[in-house]
């Protein structure tokens, strides 16, 4: 019997979800609280469309001809590895194909405990890239912006250098909330010790998502936070050694 996966959504052309141009699959359900989340409606697992893998890989590989040589498939959210076998299974089809494969996750359902960790090695098998999303590094502001605990989301960037794959860190700007100077600086220093780094990237918070927590019946926690300042978004770029790693991109 086929595996479903749960989708919210589905974007041909994603220029901001990769290298290249992507096919970019959202999945549904996040057990993270973010305050800042633009996708909120995508939090509930129940709902959205149900697809199988081969289903969905069809559709995909229509619009192959637009991707060029860099481009490719994303697989964002909510979260994907809440749907592991179903993202597994449509990587594996993805990669038959000699598609590209990448994962943006947040990393909150990762563990070393079973049965995850030997699903997440067999998925780790047909994924090229992961974009993760670090939030916080302080684990306190970490638990305040998303309800959630971030060891085990700092323990994935580390397997993920263990195991020499390939990873896009990103970082969501957010004053008074993500934008402390000894927290960017401690995260800058932890993502030096990583190794398999290729690109760090700062996200400027916004509120383009707003409407949607209204729409929810969802009080925004985030009223009255203007999005950073230039000179605050160039700091963040500076501590977290952003142009090192477009550097080593560059040269790779």
């Amino acid at each position: 019997m086929s595996i479903k996966g749960k989708i919210h959504s589905l974007e041909s052309f994603g220029a901001a979800d990769g290298p290249g141009v992507r096919f970019v699959v959202f999945l549904k359900g996040c057990d993270m609280r973010c305050k800042y989340c633009h996708n909120p409606d995508s939090w509930a697992s129940q709902g959205g469309e149900e697809w199988t893998a081969e289903d969905l890989i069809a559709k995909i590989m229509k619009y192959q001809s637009y991707w060029g040589k860099d481009g490719g498939l994303t697989v964002s959210g909510g979260e994907p590895l809440l749907q592991i076998d179903f993202l597994t299974e449509l990587f594996r089809l993805a990669k038959k194909e000699g598609v590209h494969t990448t994962i943006d996750t947040s990393g909150n359902p990762f563990t070393r405990e079973e049965p995850f960790f030997s699903k997440f090695n067999e998925l780790m098998k047909y994924t090229d890239l992961l974009l993760l999303d670090i939030k916080e590094i302080n684990p306190e502001r970490h638990r305040e912006l998303t309800k959630q605990d971030n060891a085990n989301i700092l323990d994935l960037a580390k397997y993920l250098a263990e195991i020499g794959k390939p990873v896009w860190i990103r970082h969501v700007l957010v004053p008074e909330n993500s934008d402390f100077d000894e927290d960017l600086d401690k995260l800058g220093d932890f993502i030096a010790t990583l190794g398999n780094v290729e690109r760090v990237e700062v996200l400027p918070y916004h509120t383009l998502g707003l409407f949607k927590w209204e729409n929810l019946g969802i009080k925004y926690q985030l009223e009255g936070i203007e999005p950073p300042t230039d000179e605050r978004f160039e700091n963040a770029c500076r501590r977290l050694r952003t142009s090192e790693y477009t550097k080593y991109m560059d040269n790779h």
